[in-house]
């Protein structure tokens, strides 16, 4: 978690082609130059696009149209660990409301520490019953990333778990080494932390497990992580498919809506299995690119490393309808900070914007730059490359050793959110009718 229609013949992104019967464009500051895919973003003005549109469609059952999903990845905020407590509830809600968020990234986000699970799903289920009560066609997403500790053999395997898998059941604790690749492959890759193999019963035990545990409690997204260092011993994915079939049959009978969505990083573009996709979307850091010689300020270029924009691989969807390019996320990744921060160039991976990761740089920046930033991003996304969509960020962890803040908070600041950097309003802006935001 932590480390298409493709179009590039844009001469500025202040120009749209706009299919709502009603529009406005009201542009305001300077056109932004293109180079090789590349939109660099000055500080001092944007493009104001002003368009009327249709109330959105937020309804599914057992399956999902792409229409609806596409909606709600274009209403998608990541609040990493909403659902465990991280920030102020409330205040939390206030904002998700505030804004109009229907896709709430992160809200689960268990990394390690398996043995806080199941007092953990206790308040999840808790808050989740808050949240949509508060707005029922909410998606929370939780996440089964690509790490497992010591602490899982503290976790009892429930028989529902062995049968889902045809095992014979046994009365047992999950077992760490028998999760983990049998050559040390990933081996303690996050500190006490190792990879999982996902072709080993072990692991899809565990999985399995999870995810029966998360749509018991209201989740209706499950994001997969780094399904790619996962997958070494699964070359044709047939355990991958495995987990993922077993898991949307018990959604099928138990979810909210009878139907889990599942997505992934995925840099390969994309995991699909004789022509049809395994995941319902995908998702990707966004891949900031340092603007040269201008400190601090970053833009987003197609091709740059790894980035999906252009890549996201189609097929047969899960719930039935076909694609030359499945839609996907892109998200303020947190990954860590370089020796250099605020630097150009500052370490040994391409990774690093200015010495940070991508949510770090972002919450460093001023007010003003950021609000920019969003807007600019947003738009980027939207003109090249079709199937995209920000994630916008809400709340995620951030590792800044110059103003020693540990979390990013979207929230206006006040009582509630002392160390709320004030951007919901921006969000807000870009997704309204009529707003910052090219619909």
């Amino acid at each position: 978690m932590h480390i298409s229609k493709l179009i590039l013949s844009n001469k500025a992104w202040s120009f749209y082609s706009l299919k709502a019967k009603f529009f406005t464009i009201v542009l305001t500051g300077l056109c932004l130059a293109l180079s090789g895919g590349a939109t660099a973003l000055p500080r001092k003005s944007i493009a104001t696009i002003v368009e009327r549109s249709k109330e959105k469609d937020y309804k599914f059952n057992a399956t999902i149209s792409r229409n609806v999903l596409e909606n709600y990845l274009d209403r998608s905020i990541t609040m990493q660990s909403l659902l465990v407590g991280k920030g102020d509830f409330n205040d939390n809600l206030r904002m998700i409301k505030n804004i109009g968020a229907k896709f709430i990234g992160r809200s689960v986000c268990q990394w390690g520490e398996e043995a806080d699970i199941p007092k953990n799903l206790q308040q999840e289920r808790e808050l989740a019953q808050k949240i949509h009560a508060s707005d029922p066609d909410i998606i929370l997403q939780a996440c089964i990333f690509e790490i497992v500790t010591l602490q899982v053999n503290k976790l009892a395997i429930p028989k529902w778990a062995f049968t889902a898998l045809g095992v014979p059941i046994k009365k047992r604790n999950f077992n760490y080494a028998d999760m983990l690749y049998p050559d040390g492959k990933f081996k303690n890759q996050w500190g006490e932390g190792s990879v999982p193999d996902v072709s080993r019963l072990e692991t899809k035990l565990y999985f399995y497990y999870l995810a029966v545990c998360y749509i018991n409690i209201g989740i209706e997204g499950i994001h997969f992580g780094q399904v790619e260092l996962m997958n070494k011993n699964d070359p044709n994915l047939d355990n991958y498919n495995q987990v993922l079939t077993l898991t949307r049959n018990y959604a099928a009978k138990h979810a909210r809506r009878h139907i889990i969505l599942c997505d992934s990083h995925v840099p390969g573009g994309g995991f699909v299995r004789n022509g049809k996709l395994l995941m319902d979307f995908h998702a990707f850091p966004l891949r900031i690119m340092e603007t040269p010689g201008q400190p601090e300020e970053a833009m987003l270029k197609v091709g740059h490393t790894d980035a999906l924009y252009g890549r996201s691989k189609g097929g047969i969807t899960p719930s039935g309808w076909s694609c030359e390019h499945l839609p996907y996320l892109v998200e303020f990744d947190n990954y860590g900070v370089s020796k250099y921060p605020g630097k150009e160039k500052a370490g040994d991976i391409p990774f690093w914007v200015w010495g940070y990761d991508e949510i770090s740089w972002f919450a460093h920046q001023s007010k003003q730059y950021r609000a920019q930033w969003l807007t600019y991003a947003y738009n980027w996304v939207k003109k090249t490359d079709l199937n995209g969509h920000l994630e916008m960020p809400g709340g995620r962890q951030t590792t800044s050793p110059l103003d020693h803040k540990k979390w990013y908070y979207a929230n206006k600041p006040g009582t509630a959110v002392p160390d709320g950097q004030g951007d919901e309003d921006t969000i807000r802006e870009i997704w309204a009718p009529g707003g910052n935001g090219a619909k």
